[in-house]
C-alpha cells in the first residue's frame, strides 16, 4: 500500500494557504519548483485555494476494501496469462475468446467495483494530471497556482494544486508533474469544466483524471494487475477537436500578449538626436612601431619589441651576410685526408707563437678567427716542408729508447 500524497503534510514549509503570512506571489517566486531539490522531505509545493474541501470519515475502509480487489484482480489476471487453454487469438468459429479480451473484461470489473467503493465511503476525491518541462514548469505552475486562488479556476471545483519538486540527482528530459484536486472525480460535467480552463487559460498538457484510492492502494500504469491508472481520458471527458481549438486560442493569445519589437523600435526613432548620440569612445593605446629585422622569426619579434620608438636598430651591413660560396666548402681530397706523422705532431717550440695553418679548417672558421672585420683578409706565411726522414728514424722514435743492460758488479768476500 503506498503513503498518502494527496493530503498536505503539517508544519511544512512549502505550503500556501489563504492564512499564511506571505503573499502568493512572494511564494511562487521563493520556491520554484525548478530550484527546490527533493532530498526526501520535500517533494511537492502546494498552493490552497479558499474551498474547504474535508476528507471522507470512510476514506481509511475504502483504501482497505480497495486494495483487497487490488489483490484479487492481480491473481485472476496472472491466471489468465498462464492458461494454456485459453488462447492468444480469438476464434470467431469457435468462439472462443483471446487472452486479452478476458484479461480485459476482469479489468473493467475490478474498475466498476472500485468506482461502488469510492462512491459508498464518500472517498471521491481525485486530481487532473498535467505535465509540465523543467526550463518552462515555474511559469505554467505559476499561472496555475495564481489561477486556484484569484483566477479562471477558483470559479471551478477545484481547489488544490501541488507540483513536483526538482531530483536531486540530474535527470535529462525530467518532466514535472502538476496535480490540479477537484472533489469528484465521478462528476463529468465538473471534470469537463475544469479541464476546458486548464486548456484555454493555462495551455496545459493533460494526462487524465486520477483517483486518490487508485493513488493510495498504488495503481499506476504499470501495475500488473493492468487496470487503467487514470478514471477519465482526455477524449472521453471532451473530444480531441474542442481541446485542440482551446488550445489554439491560448497560444494565439499568448503570442499577442508579447511586446512588439517594432513599437519599440519606433518610439526610438521618435527621440531626439541628443539622446541617440553614440557615446564617446575609449582612448585606445597607441600600438609601438615595429624594428624590422631579417633575422627575427615572428616571436622574437612580439617578444623583442624595443620600448622606445626613438630608437633605430641598423641592420647589418650586406657584406657579412654573403653566403659562402661552394667552392670554400667543398670536402678535402683523400690525398688531404691522411693523418700526419708523429713528427709532424710535435708541439711548437716555445719561441714560435704564431699558428700553423690547418688543412682541415674551412673557410668560415678562419673568418672567424680573423676577428669581427670581415674585409681584412688573413696574412699566410710560407712556411718551409719538412724534411723527409728514413724509415729507421721513424721506427726509432715510435719504439723509444731501448733500455741499457744493468751491470754485474762483483761484490768483495
Amino acid at each position: 500500500m503506498a503513503k498518502d500524497e494527496d493530503s498536505v503534510p503539517s508544519e511544512y514549509k512549502y505550503v500556501w494557504q489563504p492564512e499564511s503570512g506571505t503573499s502568493l506571489d512572494d511564494f511562487v517566486q521563493k520556491y520554484r519548483p525548478s530550484m527546490v531539490q527533493n532530498d526526501g522531505t520535500k517533494p511537492w509545493i502546494w498552493v490552497t485555494g479558499d474551498k474547504v474541501h474535508a476528507t471522507a470519515d470512510g476514506w481509511l475502509t475504502a483504501i482497505e476494501e480497495a486494495a483487497d480487489i487490488l489483490k484479487e484482480t492481480t491473481e485472476k489476471v496472472e491466471a489468465i496469462k498462464n492458461d494454456a487453454s485459453i488462447p492468444v487469438r480469438s476464434n470467431k468459429k469457435t468462439g472462443a475468446r483471446s487472452k486479452k479480451e478476458v484479461r480485459e473484461e476482469v479489468q473493467a470489473e475490478a474498475t466498476e467495483k472500485l468506482k461502488a467503493i469510492s462512491q459508498k465511503h464518500g472517498y471521491v476525491t481525485g486530481k487532473w494530471l498535467i505535465f509540465a518541462p523543467a526550463d518552462k514548469v515555474d511559469m505554467i505552475w505559476s499561472g496555475i497556482a495564481k489561477s486556484i486562488v484569484s483566477g479562471p479556476l477558483a470559479s471551478t471545483a477545484a481547489f488544490r494544486a501541488k507540483v513536483s519538486t526538482s531530483p536531486e540527482n540530474d535527470q535529462p528530459h525530467y518532466q514535472h508533474v502538476i496535480c490540479v484536486y477537484v472533489p469528484d472525480v465521478y462528476d463529468k460535467d465538473a471534470m469537463a469544466e475544469v479541464m476546458r480552463v486548464l486548456l484555454r487559460n493555462h495551455g496545459a498538457a493533460l494526462s487524465g483524471v486520477k483517483s486518490d484510492l487508485y493513488t493510495y492502494i498504488g495503481i499506476d500504469s504499470k501495475h500488473p494487475s493492468g487496470i487503467p491508472s487514470t478514471i477519465w481520458k482526455n477524449n472521453a471527458v471532451i473530444s480531441d477537436v474542442e481541446a485542440k481549438e482551446l488550445k489554439d486560442i491560448f497560444f494565439k493569445d499568448l503570442a499577442e500578449t508579447k511586446p512588439d519589437t517594432t513599437a519599440s523600435t519606433d518610439a526610438a526613432a521618435d527621440r531626439p538626436a541628443t539622446t541617440l548620440a553614440a557615446a564617446p569612445k575609449k582612448p585606445q593605446l597607441k600600438k609601438k612601431k615595429k624594428v624590422n629585422d631579417p633575422f627575427a622569426s615572428d616571436s622574437d619579434e612580439a617578444d623583442n619589441e624595443p620600448e622606445n620608438d626613438k630608437t633605430a636598430v641598423k641592420p647589418p651591413s650586406a657584406n657579412s651576410t654573403k653566403p659562402l660560396s661552394k667552392a670554400s666548402i667543398k670536402p678535402p681530397s683523400k690525398a688531404s685526408a691522411k693523418p700526419p706523422s708523429r713528427a709532424s705532431a710535435k708541439p711548437p717550440s716555445k719561441k714560435t707563437t704564431k699558428r700553423k695553418a690547418d688543412p682541415f679548417e674551412s673557410a668560415s672558421e678562419d673568418e672567424d678567427r680573423s676577428g669581427s672585420d670581415s674585409d681584412k683578409k688573413p696574412v699566410k706565411k710560407a712556411t718551409k716542408p719538412l724534411k723527409k726522414r728514413s724509415k729507421i728514424e721513424e721506427e726509432d722514435e715510435e719504439e723509444g729508447p731501448k733500455r741499457q743492460p744493468r751491470k754485474r758488479t762483483s761484490v768483495r768476500k
